[in-house]
């Protein structure tokens, strides 16, 4: 996998900071881009999923709202 260059501005004073204590931004900025990116990815697959399958979605509420849901008829609570 090839790197990209990226142009990103930073505070002054965080980034001496991190170059006292021997932190690369870069590494920083790339590992927090994968976990927020791990963290995205599931919400975007079902938003994804919603969409695709709407259609069925509507069709299914709007059996519930005519029909109710199955075994209503035979719950005792």
């Amino acid at each position: 996998m090839g790197k990209a260059e990226l142009k990103i501005e930073i505070d002054e004073a965080l980034l001496e900071q991190a170059r006292a204590a021997h932190i690369d931004p870069a590494t920083v900025f790339e590992r927090a881009l994968r976990e927020r990116l791990a963290q995205h990815a599931p919400v975007q697959r079902a938003r994804e999923w919603a969409a695709a399958n709407a259609e069925a979605i509507r069709d299914h509420q709007d059996r519930i709202a005519v029909h109710g849901v199955f075994g209503d008829d035979l719950r005792t609570w």
